[in-house]
């Protein structure tokens, strides 16, 4: 068999060969490509995302092969680029622009930093997780507002994830007045805090003063609950440790100041009296 037979200009037959072989391997390895991600993916992502992925995948390996083929069929996509013009530059922009927020979707789903639910801040946008797309996160924010956000930002961007272990800290400065006993408030919190169902042992919450301040005792409250519960607890142990300081005598100050007038001065105002 001839293959060096003209079809048409300068293609020859084995050009036509070479590129049905090129697309009979990108059709091969697109679908190798697509059973490996529908397995690997079936129970990290939710169905219609999966078959998005996949979608993606299979096209854009078909589409690298088209564009491989064009110049062994004596079609050169410079040329149908450069007839494009101004289009062709913003679709290249566009594209790229896209590209980026499907490899950071991809990435995401893979990775799974966070899940639909999580209570998260992206670059100081916080809300809760509704929907993880190819393209982009969608959000509710904490005041109830719509917010889209490119995946690209949400993966190379701050991301911060309050749910993602299952304990979390949180802190009170408690100030007391100098003439109350310090180690007697610091028994009463950490009592409370023993006595509380939801405060976690390990890590072990922690009570010190921390500083003496210009009217205050400030006494330092570090306590761990479960990440689920933290916010009720924080609440609620709060009121409790006013409460409890309150009966016991100790009370929470206002701002003082003294002042101090020299002799001279007050011998004026004697005079002047």
């Amino acid at each position: 068999m001839n293959l060096d037979i003209v079809v048409y200009g300068d293609v020859r037959l084995y050009h036509l060969l070479m590129a049905a072989l090129i697309l009979l391997i990108a059709v091969l390895i697109a679908k190798g490509l697509v059973i490996h991600l529908r397995r690997s993916l079936k129970d990290k992502v939710e169905k219609h995302q999966l078959e998005d992925i996949v979608k993606v995948v299979w096209y854009g390996i078909i589409g690298i092969a088209v564009l491989t083929v064009f110049p062994i069929l004596g079609v050169h996509p410079a040329g149908l680029l450069a007839a494009g013009g101004i289009t062709g530059i913003v679709i290249g922009f566009a594209s790229r622009s896209v590209v980026s927020n499907l490899i950071s979707g991809l990435f995401l789903m893979i990775e799974r930093p966070i899940k639909i639910g999580d209570a998260v801040n992206i670059d100081g946008t916080a809300g809760v997780v509704e929907d993880i797309h190819i393209f982009s996160t969608v959000l509710r924010a904490i005041d109830g507002l719509y917010v889209r956000i490119p995946n690209d930002k949400v993966f190379t961007g701050k991301l911060t994830n309050y749910v993602a272990n299952v304990a979390r800290r949180f802190e009170y400065v408690i100030g007391i007045r100098y003439c109350d006993d310090a180690d007697k408030a610091i028994e009463i919190i950490k009592n409370l805090i023993d006595e509380h169902p939801l405060t976690l042992k390990n890590p072990a919450s922690q009570v010190f003063v921390d500083n003496l301040g210009d009217s205050t005792v400030n006494i330092l409250v570090k306590i761990w609950a479960p990440t689920t519960e933290w916010y009720g607890v924080k609440r609620e142990l709060l009121w409790k440790i006013k409460n409890a300081l309150e009966k016991e005598g100790i009370q929470f100050p206002f701002p003082q100041r003294e002042l101090w007038f020299n002799n001279e001065l007050r011998s004026r105002e004697i005079k002047a009296e």
